[in-house]
């Protein structure tokens, strides 16, 4: 089985499976990548955290968690410009670096071999993680409480003063979500690094995954001008088109297609 439909196959099971699918999309990076001998590893992740675990209800148990994988080293990767290993799961977990979600997805699964409750919330910028019914979020990097204010103070740093706090920026990810988000980062790291033909990679799986928005059209459709395939890219700035509500991108679009149309065609 290739490694994309391994990926799939992980997030149609009942429950998903967002961490395994997760090591299959590296696994499309990386060949060499064992998937089962990782998945076995991460046992001894999992005795080291439970160790240091206090005597306390599961669902309070979080936050330890999450202050237990600082402990063992685990924090959010600084550098600049950040490369694709740090959202690439084997390799964060073998740096112990890594981008919010990545942190995440390892916090979730442990959680889940713990049995303790944890949930993925797909906040605008930064991943964050939440025990069901509580009043706050928890950051993975490190496991800081985030009350609502710190959310829109976490939001303005991330957009700039003036951004209101939505409730749909606090919702729950479903594993599908996940991998989604986890695939725009991908498929961003990748393209910041000339990586093009593994960005293509990303950026198909996203749209795969789910119902593409107008920048994951034209973030493809940019990939397609980049390795000169102009039949490629002509489609994607019309699905664009169509799905843009927007009157000033849809006169720069309907320009853009006007361009693509004189250019000789590339077939790829």
């Amino acid at each position: 089985m290739n490694p994309r439909q391994a990926c799939l196959d992980c997030l149609a099971r009942s429950p998903g499976a967002p961490f395994e699918a997760a090591l299959w999309v590296a696994a499309e990076h990386d060949p060499a990548l064992e998937v089962g001998t990782v998945m076995a590893s991460l046992h001894h992740l999992q005795l080291a955290v439970n160790a240091t675990l206090p005597s306390l209800p599961a669902r309070e148990l979080a936050q330890p968690l999450l202050r237990s994988l600082n402990a063992q080293g685990f924090a959010q990767d600084e550098r600049h410009p950040l490369r694709p290993e740090a959202a690439l799961l084997h390799q964060v977990l073998a740096r112990k670096r890594g981008q919010p979600l990545a942190l995440g997805l390892i916090a979730l699964e442990l959680a889940g071999r713990l049995d303790i409750p944890l949930l993925g919330v797909n906040f605008p910028g930064h991943f964050l993680l939440q025990v069901p019914g509580a009043d706050h979020c928890l950051d993975p990097c490190g496991g800081r409480r985030l009350y609502p204010a710190d959310c829109r103070e976490l939001l303005a740093r991330q957009y700039g003063p003036g951004q209101a706090l939505r409730a749909d920026h606090l919702a729950t990810a479903s594993p599908v979500q996940i991998i989604q988000r986890l695939s725009r980062n991908l498929r961003y790291l990748h393209a910041s690094h000339d990586q093009y033909m593994a960005a293509l990679k990303d950026a198909e799986r996203v749209l795969e995954l789910g119902s593409g928005t107008v920048a994951d059209y034209l973030a493809r459709a940019d990939l397609y001008q980049r390795l000169q395939c102009t039949q490629a890219e002509r489609f994607d700035v019309e699905r664009a088109l169509l799905l843009t509500e927007d009157p000033a991108q849809r006169l720069r679009l309907a320009e853009r297609l006007k361009a693509l149309r004189t250019e000789p065609r590339h077939l790829h």
